[in-house]
């Protein structure tokens, strides 16, 4: 089993008071605060009502000679969902120096909790109204998200949080949007962002860059990256743009960076057409406080000191399960976690010939049946504290691959791809999979879903052993041999490994 999984420890740190010239109020105690929290589950104060986003558009100035010090001066487009005399933007201390509406400063600004900045714009809003937000700050970033790194720069990097460490926000993913960044830094160093690059300009000793992520994207999914990288630039086979980014220490990869062009099109013959206008990594040499090991930041996941076709492919299936086919709430780890383990499975049956059935399937079978607390985790709604666990890799990769032998490949990656083409850039639910997994397969996969996603022990063996698989049942008469049986808990535990 990995000994790492995601950095997912919440920050409970309070907020500093606002500058002079920002009215700090306090809401009456006798109205609820409305437009705080979306209704997520586990975390029922992560993101806002009232509004949607539609861009966000992220200035920073950060000096790594002045580690843990950041300016940012982010505006929010957005649409009111219904009429606002106040809303929320979730951000992680700093001082606020100023907040405009439209233009005009807001009437007044407060904090709550840990992250809620309530603002009070100078004319109420009117719902279908679209407004912008602008929020300028600076100080030490303070959330989980943001790391510095070995060699002085920094990284933003966490799930489920990581945003609002370092820009105010609509922080839950059911609110995608798409993002713009401006990040000025001292000539000699890099920045690398979402999607693709901008103008870089230089003078007075800085160098600005630019970068626009131009398809919808989950806040936690946004990333930069500040060192002294070494650019690589490459094309995928259809001439989408490749950029691979290592900072100093962390080592160059040029085979494996070349195997990515070949992963994308293998994934994309099994899920659909890749869904980005880029790619790439960047590649960092260490987080501070450890970190995630890698993760799926969007068109261009991030990777701790390198990476190979294992890690590169479980990162990449997320740019379509995870990153395009978004959560609607935290519930639905496994439509991210399941199929990105998965992948890994598929790559090693596709690249190396290994026999899925009697090599990864019969392995877990034979280790976790023993281990009544492998199966305790429900894939869906796992319960707050296991919305990142283990059993979506593991027992959910078992799942995805028994539920291919019961329903066929051909209904099987055909509803993979309408999944991909029904919800491209949008949220989706695992109910919402449960039911189109039916209708392709023309199944009542009623009793398979219950045993294995909502179920918290061994599935009963007409689920454990369906199609193909029941030649592995125990009771049957079989041949043995465990061919193809490589990396027995593998192919792609990339977030942790």
């Amino acid at each position: 089993m990995p000994a790492r999984w995601k950095h997912r420890h919440r920050t409970t740190t309070l907020v500093t008071a606002l500058a002079a010239g920002i009215a700090l109020t306090a809401l009456p105690a006798s109205a609820a605060p409305y437009g705080s929290g979306v209704g997520d589950p586990y975390f029922p104060d992560d993101g806002n009502s009232g509004y949607d986003v539609s861009e966000y558009d992220v200035r920073v100035n950060y000096d790594p000679a002045r580690p843990r010090h950041l300016e940012g001066d982010t505006t929010v487009q957005a649409v009111a969902t219904q009429d606002l005399d106040h809303f929320h933007l979730d951000l992680e201390g700093f001082q606020v120096t100023s907040v405009t509406v439209d233009g005009t400063p807001a009437s007044a600004v407060s904090r709550e909790g840990a992250h809620e900045l309530v603002v009070t714009p100078a004319r109420p809003l009117a719902k279908d109204t679209r407004f912008s937000v602008r929020v300028r700050y600076s100080g030490k970033p303070v959330g989980e998200g943001w790391h510095t790194l070995a060699n002085g720069g920094a990284s933003a990097t966490g799930e489920p949080h990581s945003a609002t460490a370092w820009y105010p926000a609509n922080d839950h993913p059911s609110d995608k949007a798409t993002f713009r960044l401006t990040a000025t830094v001292p000539t000699g160093w890099r920045v690398v962002g979402n999607g693709r690059p901008g103008a870089t300009s230089t003078g007075r000793g800085t160098s600005t860059f630019r970068w626009y992520e131009d398809q919808p994207m989950a806040t936690f999914l946004s990333t930069i990256g500040i060192d002294k990288f070494t650019v690589r630039t490459s094309e995928l086979s259809d001439g989408t743009p490749v950029i691979h980014a290592y900072s100093p220490g962390a080592g160059v990869h040029p085979e494996a960076e070349a195997q990515l062009p070949e992963i994308i099109d293998f994934l994309a013959s099994k899920f659909g057409p890749y869904p980005f206008s880029s790619a790439g990594a960047i590649v960092i040499d260490g987080n501070d406080d450890g970190g995630p090991n890698a993760l799926e930041t969007q068109s261009r996941p991030t990777y701790q000191g390198g990476f190979s076709d294992v890690s590169m492919v479980h990162e990449n299936a997320h740019q379509w399960f995870g990153n395009s086919v978004s959560l609607s709430d935290w519930r639905d780890g496994c439509l991210a976690e399941c199929f990105a383990q998965y992948a890994g499975q598929l790559w090693d049956e596709e690249k190396h010939g290994a026999d899925l059935d009697n090599g990864f399937y019969r392995s877990m079978v034979e280790e976790s049946t023993a281990d009544p607390d492998f199966w305790t985790t429900r894939l869906y709604d796992p319960g707050k504290g296991r919305e990142l666990a283990g059993a979506l890799y593991f027992k959910g990769s078992m799942m995805l691959h028994a539920l291919r032998r019961t329903v066929g490949d051909p209904a099987f990656f055909g509803a993979l791809k309408r999944w991909q083409r029904d919800h491209r850039y949008g949220n989706a639910s695992w109910p919402q999979f449960e039911a189109l997994m039916g209708k392709v397969s023309g199944k009542d996969l009623t009793g398979f879903f219950g045993a294995w996603a909502h179920g918290t022990t061994v599935p009963e063996k007409k689920y454990l052993f369906p199609g193909s698989l029941g030649a592995l049942d125990p009771a049957a008469e079989h041949g043995g041999g465990t061919a193809g049986a490589r990396n027995t808990w593998g192919g792609g535990t990339g977030d942790h490994t």
